[in-house]
């Protein structure tokens, strides 16, 4: 009888390691790590999913709840407060740039009429999840206003599911534009030469698009000087490059987390998950599809032989018309990667993050290559070992040594080119 505790302990043993273990790229290092990590997060999306189909709290908000229990406990094992209570001498404000909530971060003052830079970050979570106030996000922003004696706007813009798109982008744009006001500019003693726009996954198209409008709006007399993207999402037409069946099981976004977050962005309807894998959007036109054509814009490393093109998959056509398709789908504000070259040639210089084992990899490539055709300067960093999300994991315990480079990278960047 005392062989049946053992089995059921063998048991759970191997079922625990079966659920944690994922096959990873051999050059993602600290992969246990990871896997730790990632299993936190599906257990996380799994418990939420179930006690919204039970009748609970939405499933965002569940998850919510639980990232900010886990950031209290990150917290108090570090013996900290807001991101480590790094750089003391950083002074932090909470306030609203045109009804938008941000948190304003000023470097000690300097001498007199000396003029710093200016830089405002959009933070990542799929339009749905994050904060800049806490974790990662804080400490990067006050280590950057300390170093580059910037001051540095994050803004809180609304998510799903109480908003969908144009919302977040609007909110981010209204703050965009009250940052770059003279007022504004000479309040916080802000050089208008040096002023950068910057943003991870989904903040990073909302940076992209936000450089985009602000960079063709005439009547703006104060542009971004430069635009960082850290693995940005840019487009929702094609879930079939090589980078998204490469990595399509590569945590911490999976495909169909990337897909998800995306209907949900854009306010579609969820059945159309399966649609849109499959590429199926009817009525794209020739010029469109070559905006997003990773055949032409991937360099030969990564084109590989994997991948279908957007524009073999809608020459079939959907049996299901494009009547469910959201209206946003082909809008520029939404999917940067789509606007014209006119549109691109106007843009700032870009400093362009992208992390080999992400199923973003090529929305920044192909944007990268865009941008230089142009005729717009872009630095192009790749990580080998980097995967999404590794950007924020540079906190103790859950710490990345891509993530730290990462970080580094492009606070050296902007030190020179800012």
């Amino acid at each position: 009888m005392r062989l049946l505790p053992v089995a059921a302990s063998l048991s759970l043993a191997v079922a625990v390691a079966y659920y944690v273990y994922t096959p990873l790229p051999d050059a993602i290092q600290e992969p246990w790590k990871l896997l730790l990590l990632d299993a936190g997060f599906r257990t996380t999306i799994h418990l939420a999913s179930l006690k919204s189909w039970l009748g609970f709290d939405h499933y965002i908000t569940s998850i919510r709840q639980s990232a900010e229990g886990f950031d209290g406990m990150v917290e108090g094992l570090v013996g900290s407060e807001s991101g480590g209570g790094v750089m003391p001498g950083v002074k932090v404000s909470d306030i609203t740039f045109a009804g938008v909530p941000v948190r304003v971060y000023e470097p000690p003052a300097g001498g007199e009429g000396h003029l710093r830079r200016g830089v405002m970050y959009f933070h990542g979570g799929g339009w749905a999840l994050g904060t800049g106030k806490k974790g990662a996000y804080d400490a990067m922003n006050r280590m950057l206003s300390d170093e580059l004696n910037a001051v540095v706007v994050s803004v809180e813009y609304r998510m799903y599911p109480e908003v969908t798109f144009p919302v977040p982008y609007l909110d981010c744009l209204a703050a965009a534009e009250h940052f770059l006001s003279p007022e504004v500019q000479a309040r916080y003693a802000i050089d208008p030469e040096r002023v950068a726009v910057a943003g991870d996954s989904a903040g990073g198209n909302l940076a992209a698009a936000v450089a985009q409008q602000i960079s063709a709006d005439e009547t703006t007399r104060v542009k971004f000087s430069v635009q960082a993207l850290i693995y940005p999402a840019l487009q929702a037409l094609d879930f079939n490059t090589p980078s998204y069946l490469q990595n399509q099981n590569v945590p911490l976004l999976r495909r169909p987390l990337m897909l998800r977050f995306w209907l949900q962005y854009l306010g579609a309807d969820l059945s159309l998950l399966d649609q849109w894998l499959a590429n199926d959007h009817p009525g794209i036109t020739p010029e469109l599809r070559a905006r997003l054509d990773w055949t032409a814009l991937l360099p030969p490393k990564h084109k590989g032989n994997r991948g279908r093109p957007v524009a073999a998959a809608v020459e079939k056509g959907s049996s299901r018309g494009p009547a469910k398709e959201p209206p946003g789908l082909l809008d520029v504000r939404a999917s940067p990667l789509l606007a014209g070259p006119e549109v691109l040639a106007k843009c700032p210089r870009a400093y362009i993050v992208t992390c080999e084992h992400d199923v973003l990899r090529d929305d920044g490539l192909m944007y990268a290559r865009r941008l230089r055709d142009a005729g717009v300067s872009v630095a192009a960093v790749h990580y080998e070992d980097g995967f999404h999300g590794c950007f924020i994991l540079v906190a103790w315990p859950m710490d990345f040594d891509v993530g730290r480079r990462a970080v580094r990278g492009y606070l050296d960047w902007l030190q020179k080119n800012l």
